[in-house]
């Protein structure tokens, strides 16, 4: 496990531009890492048996990149990691664009991996981060649900 101190070489963001791998991979790499693992979460063009047009993502953004951060910190205390670099993109992507990246760093590749399948899975349950797909038939958030909005009722979209 590694120290409590703040880990100020990690990098969290949101972003409407391109994700770019090499230099996220580059801001988590030292002389000291036996491994890099990396997750890449990429549009693919097919959801629910239909065709994917393309996605659109809405965020709750200062509560996100404070969850983000949370996971970061949490990666640390449970894993022997190095740094991490987490971003996931806002707003309208294509087919085949990366809407979140994450790369760990390690000495040994067990602990980049476990902490990297964490990551994501936990930034999925936790992040308030929505995606709306986009059919030639209609769109629907991801399971269904609208974002909520602080302060506003809750509503669900149908999914006909």
């Amino acid at each position: 496990m590694s120290d409590a101190r703040p880990h100020l070489d990690d990098y969290v963001a949101l972003t409407r531009a391109q994700i770019h791998a090499e230099s996220l991979i580059a801001k988590v790499r030292t002389p000291g890492d036996g491994a890099i693992v990396t997750f890449d979460g990429c549009v693919r063009n097919n959801s629910l048996g239909r065709r994917t047009l393309h996605l659109e993502y809405e965020g709750y953004e200062p509560m996100a990149l404070e969850k983000m951060r949370e996971i970061g910190e949490q990666l640390h205390k449970m894993f022997s990691i190095d740094r991490i670099a987490v971003v996931h993109r806002l707003g309208r992507l294509e087919i085949g664009e990366t809407s979140v990246f994450i790369a760990v760093s390690a000495a040994h590749r067990a602990a980049a991996f476990e902490a990297c399948r964490w990551a994501i899975d936990t930034l999925k349950r936790t992040v308030p981060i929505w995606k709306k797909e986009f059919f030639e038939d209609g769109a629907i958030w991801a399971d269904g649900e609208l974002p909520s909005v602080p302060g506003a009722a809750s509503s669900v979209e149908s999914a006909s």
